[in-house]
């Protein structure tokens, strides 16, 4: 059944912070896929990342978001769950997967240090490199795209919410 709506963007763009407010409107149930691969492991993001690698932490994060089983749940995902080929699929047979774009920019202004953050980054990657390798996932898995920026957190939801049709 497909009564989910999954977010997806970078780290930054209001994943988690849109989803509590639009689960709070709806009355559906919030769920954030980083604290659950959190609550799994019993160890932070950063940790998970610094012990298993960033291959590591890509592969359980497709593994925990392949097996979310919910109904009437709005799901924030990690801003690397578009990695996992096996994950967006079951995502997108659970629930309407809404990408929440801002601009490159607007995502530096929020970011804060992407080591502390727990940001599934490579080595040498910049955050640029990151932001232009995810954005065609990000739109290929999207069945509706936000444009956020320059909007509060309400004309968020409002948005979305007539995007949904709901």
């Amino acid at each position: 059944m497909k009564d989910n709506i999954v977010l997806i963007g970078m780290p930054s763009s209001g994943k988690s912070t849109v989803g509590v407010v639009l689960a709070k409107a709806l009355g559906y149930r919030f769920v954030d896929s980083d604290l659950v691969i959190q609550d799994r492991t019993g160890l932070l993001l950063s940790e998970v990342i610094a012990t298993f690698g960033v291959d590591g932490f890509n592969r359980l994060e497709n593994e925990v978001n392949a097996s979310l089983d919910y109904h009437k749940t709005v799901i924030a995902t990690g801003g690397s769950a578009v990695y996992g080929k096996e994950a967006m699929e079951h995502l997108q047979t659970i629930g309407t997967v809404v990408y929440l774009e801002l601009s490159y920019e607007s995502l530096c202004e929020r970011i804060g240090d992407l080591s502390q953050r727990g940001v599934s980054i490579r080595v040498g990657q910049s955050f640029r490199d990151l932001y232009e390798e995810r954005r065609p996932l990000y739109e290929q898995y999207a069945d509706i795209t936000v444009h956020a920026e320059g909007l509060s957190i309400r004309e968020v939801v409002q948005l979305m919410k007539r995007e949904l049709s709901l």
